[in-house]
């Protein structure tokens, strides 16, 4: 294990990015961010930092792009168009980011004068509607992507793993699954399921629900989410890794954890599935405590306590 002092996190001034740059300033390193601020922001990042640098760019840009890698001895690549739903209504412009953007990432470090490791944003989507729960690494007949983004992360870990057969390169993707937590936007188009649900009961307007509400998911703390990143970053470890909580929970359960937590019972409004919904998904978790010590700590009822206080 090689100590990574200099790191460049693309996609920075986003959600996850920003606790976990925080979390990396914490333990001492220097962070170097390229966001192009479509989706992220500022306000976001402690810009006065002494050790933080902040590059307005975009990962399409590949002279910058090999510019900052090459100042940096590991890439923590987040910059994506994670929106499902306009993966499937934009496919070109979805997949010139997140396939050609990915490759700039790959082929900068490829390039680089010194190694460089890469730890970079995979997503619990490459299952799909899996026929075998809990969701396992290893199964390569498990990845049934059901939209075009989730295409996209297969793509990036097949890209990842033939670079690291072919020039060595640390590459280690990380299957994040349903993200949640403080300073999630919900009006984006990139948030999740708990902070439109809690925007949406705070003004009191009734909950979509796709589905009978039995769909169940691994709700994971953004929190947790930048420790494992921090632990990727530190491990040595290459291939792919769920980073999960392996506890499924429904979307009514999810309901419940919101009234108990405002003391008020939200009103839902039930529609039809839609096609590229997943009814069920859930992470076999041993093999990311294995390979880098992570475990998630924080669970989906106290998280939603959390973020039902801080609204209030």
């Amino acid at each position: 294990m090689t100590t990574k002092e200099r790191i460049l996190v693309t996609g920075g001034a986003g959600f996850i990015g920003s606790h976990t740059i925080a979390l990396l300033l914490d333990r001492g390193k220097e962070v170097v961010v390229l966001d192009n601020l479509l989706s992220g922001r500022l306000t976001r990042l402690p810009l006065t930092h002494s050790k933080l640098t902040f590059v307005e760019g975009d990962i399409l840009d590949y002279p910058l792009v090999a510019k900052l890698v090459h100042g940096c001895d590991a890439v923590l690549h987040l910059a994506a168009m994670a929106s499902v739903s306009f993966s499937i209504t934009h496919p070109l412009e979805a997949y010139q980011t997140n396939a050609y953007g990915f490759m700039h990432v790959l082929e900068a470090i490829r390039q680089a004068d010194h190694p460089v490791r890469l730890v970079y944003a995979s997503s619990a989507a490459v299952y799909g509607d899996a026929a075998h729960l809990p969701c396992v690494e290893e199964d390569a007949s498990a990845c049934l992507p059901l939209s075009p983004y989730a295409l996209h992360k297969v793509d990036n870990e097949q890209q990842a793993k033939l670079y690291t057969r072919l020039h060595g390169i640390e590459a280690l993707g990380l299957r994040y699954f349903n993200v949640y937590g403080p300073g999630q936007d919900p009006a984006s188009l990139y948030s999740g399921v708990i902070s439109r649900f809690l925007a949406d009961h705070s003004h009191e307007v009734p909950l979509t629900i796709w589905g009978d509400g039995t769909q169940a998911r691994d709700f994971i703390y953004v929190t947790d989410i930048a420790l494992a990143n921090l632990l990727a970053l530190e491990s040595s470890y290459s291939g792919v890794l769920n980073i999960a909580t392996g506890q499924p929970e429904t979307i009514f359960d999810l309901i419940q954890y919101i009234a108990h937590a405002s003391e008020r019972a939200p009103v839902c409004d039930c529609q039809p599935k839609r096609s590229f919904d997943i009814h069920l998904s859930y992470a076999a978790i041993d093999l990311a405590w294995q390979k880098i010590g992570f475990k998630a700590m924080v669970s989906l009822e106290k998280g939603v306590e959390v973020m039902v206080q801080q609204r209030d």
